[in-house]
């Protein structure tokens, strides 16, 4: 596991933060193959036979396995999501304008929408398992999406480009990132490399970052089989059998990069010593050390906030779809976009209620509408019904508060009473006996009408009622009482 990531607001832009689960996750995830990739949908499964660190991936049987594009879209995700800092965010909210810039897109079209929409449920319909040991010591299973939740905005019709989109991501992600399991990765550098590139580069810096001690640079390597590579890091790349091939047309020319931009010094592909494959050792060259210095040296992750607040993004976007679910009566997972016109009502109404209030506000409105036979169509449509919903909000608000005035002063005077009743007991006690016996009689001549147990308990009432109506004014009013119980 990665040592914990330093504040370090000068380079926080540069900055990527990946979950480190799910850095291992993305390496057999994705197909950088991008011909290959949609006729990829066995299971994949990593360190077979480890009960403990036990990975299965099923991909999706009519998309496949996510491919190149969806590589890009997944880092540039994770880099958003890195940019909101702490408290770490369940959502990742973007427009088309930023995931196109991300990814290299200068412009977008309703082609480049339908590339979008079909990399994130390559993501949202693949698959994963994990197989761990709890701190207790039991052997546990997690099963999970990585987006197990995408919410998409366009203009009006199925057909337009996306607008915008809301992802979810898997709870088992964000837990970990809570308790701080992630790795620190150049975003800047990335941006330079192809998605195997990419991919090369994540793994790498995630075994250098765990190998290296501050004093054993000048030995540091890593070695790992070529075809390992192809199976873990590259999503099931093609193994092929010539080192020329591989240095010349495949995993070389991404390597050679990496080298070039100094992350690494060199590396080597080499003949295994036990069988025929191929063995690569890489090394770490100055950016890595450069890189581990600056994201590493203090121990403790830099806390940015969020580019933009989340009433001006992603929840008009959730208030869109809970109409459209609660208007059609569907599932979230079975609604396939909302329109802008929604999303931008819903933005407009956000600045008169809270995003909490939105679901109550929708049940009202809707039932208000068919009331009238009115059949709504759009969130705009049950914008006559938000002043009526807020007047009762009020009304709803200041029964509330009465309610609570009304049960604090029922409180105070049964404390009170309570109190009285225990002061007129000890004060009985302390009276002379012939006071007491006085007291005591009357108290017995009151309560004969009353027979067994009620008798008893009529006698000591009536007991304590005597005894404050000849000495209650030993006994502190109620004002004074509040008084010390407020002071105390």
């Amino acid at each position: 596991m990665a040592k914990k990531i330093p504040s370090d607001a000068e380079q926080t832009g540069a900055k990527l933060y990946i979950e480190s689960t799910l850095l291992r996750i993305a390496g057999a995830l994705f197909c950088h193959d991008a011909k290959r990739a949609p006729l990829q949908t066995q299971e994949i499964e990593l360190n077979r036979g480890s009960m403990e660190k036990h990975i299965s991936i099923r991909p999706d049987p009519k998309l496949g396995q996510p491919g190149p594009l969806a590589h890009k879209i997944f880092v540039a995700l994770i880099k958003k999501h890195s940019d909101y800092g702490r408290p770490v965010a369940k959502e990742i909210h973007f427009t088309r304008r930023e995931i196109g810039r991300l990814i290299g897109r200068k412009h977008w079209g309703g082609r480049d929408s339908e590339q979008l929409a079909r990399a994130l449920h390559e993501i949202h319909y693949t698959f994963v398992k994990t197989h761990f040991k709890t701190a207790g010591g039991a052997f546990a299973e997690h099963s999970f999406s990585v987006f197990p939740e995408i919410l998409i905005e366009r203009r009006e019709f199925a057909s337009d480009p996306i607008e915008a989109c809301t992802i979810t991501l898997a709870q088992p992600i964000i837990s970990s990132l809570v308790d701080e399991h992630f790795t620190c990765l150049n975003h800047s550098m990335m941006q330079d490399f192809g998605t195997i590139g990419q991919a090369l580069y994540m793994r790498t810096f995630f075994h250098f970052a765990n190998l290296y001690n501050g004093v054993n640079g000048s030995q540091l390597s890593l070695q790992k089989r070529y075809d390992d590579i192809c199976r873990d890091w590259l999503g099931g790349l093609s193994v092929h059998r010539q080192k020329s091939t591989i240095v010349r047309n495949q995993l070389g020319p991404h390597l050679d990069k990496l080298v070039a931009a100094g992350f690494l010094a060199s590396f080597d592909l080499e003949k295994a010593k036990r069988d025929s494959g191929f063995v690569v050792t890489f090394r770490p060259g100055h950016a890595f050390f450069d890189d581990f210095d600056r994201f590493y040296r203090r121990g403790a992750r830099t806390t940015s906030p969020a580019v933009t607040s989340s009433q001006e993004t992603k929840e008009p976007l959730r208030f869109a779809y809970l109409f459209a679910e609660k208007r059609t009566g569907l599932p979230v997972s079975s609604i396939a976009y909302v329109n802008s016109k929604d999303v931008e009502t819903a933005r407009q109404m956000l600045t008169e209620i809270s995003i909490e209030d939105a679901a109550a506000f929708v049940d009202f409105a809707l039932a208000a509408a068919k009331n009238t036979n009115f059949d709504v169509q759009t969130l705009g449509g049950l914008r006559q019904y938000l002043a009526l919903f807020k007047s009762r909000q009020t009304s709803e608000i200041s029964i509330r508060e009465k309610t609570a005035d009304w049960q604090r002063v029922e409180t105070l005077k049964n404390a009170y009473e309570s109190y009285r009743r225990q002061e007129a007991e000890a004060l009985f006690a302390t009276l002379p006996a012939e006071e007491r016996q006085a007291i005591d009689q009357l108290a017995r001549s009151s309560a004969n009408g009353y027979r067994g147990s009620l008798q008893e308990a009529m006698t000591d009432t009536k007991r304590r009622q005597i005894t404050i109506e000849r000495y209650g004014y030993r006994i502190k009013s109620a004002e004074e009482w509040a008084s010390l119980a407020q002071a105390s």
